[in-house]
């Protein structure tokens, strides 16, 4: 267990407030209402879908309790480097930066760059995307154990002091919920907008109601770019024709209707994206109804 007092080192503070998200052109982040309904399946499918249309995407697990990330990626064991930022502007990064310095920070007589003031996260770069999560920075099993204060400055230091470069977008994976977590991440992160995830199940739609109220909250005012229904039927391999609302019929269409939001797409529930995601290799990587479904959603946005 990873208990509160226990978290990654902190970086350095450099006065760099919001300065890495510079060269991003959108933020938007993925939201449920409630946990279990895809909603970083979607985030990491809709990431890699982005890429193959030729954008340049990050991805940030901001899910610090149940960060899914590096297990949906095939990312686990990835330890993301470090860039050290001198004194006089030089920047270096791995082990030879390290060797320069002493635990204090200071050079160790061959760095004429004085002392670092400060350090940015290097994100993990595979299938086209950069990815950042809590999760590169604890054992899978581990539990982390933090109050929300902690928690929410964790996932900042994930955001801002992460060098992210040029990006056409950076998708926010939140925690389900709408805590303190929320708040401090819409009020902290310049978001442009939001997508909310659901199924069509009554128990879903109904958090999802809360999750739309928050972004429309006049202290947080954030726009609402859509709704994605997850799971919206079943189709079996062997009737590939047929579909089954095991969850329940349109859903997520009548909640989108009701709140006047659009509705970007509906998933089908299929084996193969919890496979893919099981096995580190997520579906949009390949051809199919798959990643033409989340070319749909991508378009929107």
């Amino acid at each position: 267990m990873v208990r509160e007092g226990a978290a990654p080192k902190k970086a350095k503070k450099l006065e760099l407030g919001q300065e890495q998200l510079e060269t991003v052109g959108k933020i938007i982040a993925i939201a449920s209402g409630k946990g279990g309904v895809g909603k970083s399946t979607v985030s990491v499918n809709l990431a890699i879908t982005l890429a193959k249309m030729g954008y340049k995407v990050g991805l940030a697990d901001a899910d610090v309790y149940g960060p899914s990330i590096p297990k949906m990626t095939g990312t686990e064991g990835a330890v993301p480097d470090v860039e050290f930022i001198y004194e006089d502007g030089y920047s270096d990064h791995g082990e030879a930066a390290i060797a320069d310095q002493d635990a204090s920070g200071n050079p160790m007589g061959k760095n004429p760059h004085g002392k670092t003031i400060g350090e940015l996260i290097i994100p993990v770069e595979k299938f086209g995307v950069k990815w950042m999560s809590i999760g590169y920075f604890a054992r899978p099993e581990q539990a982390l154990i933090w109050r929300g204060a902690m928690a929410c400055n964790a996932l900042k230091q994930m955001t801002l002091q992460v060098k992210w470069g040029e990006l056409d977008f950076l998708l926010l994976d939140l925690p389900p919920g709408t805590g303190d977590i929320h708040i401090s991440m819409v009020h902290d992160i310049p978001l442009n907008g939001a997508i909310i995830v659901t199924t069509p199940q009554a128990v879903a739609l109904a958090d999802v109601e809360k999750g739309i109220n928050m972004f429309r909250n006049k202290d947080i005012n954030k726009p609402i770019f859509g709704l994605v229904e997850n799971m919206a039927w079943f189709t079996p391999t062997e009737l590939p024709e047929n579909k089954y609302y095991i969850f329940g019929k349109d859903g997520g269409k009548q909640m989108a209707e009701k709140y006047d939001v659009p509705l970007l797409g509906q998933i089908p529930l299929v084996q193969g994206i919890r496979e893919c995601g099981d096995e580190g290799i997520p579906a949009a990587v390949s051809a199919g109804p798959v990643f033409d479904a989340f070319v749909e959603i991508a378009k929107v946005l």
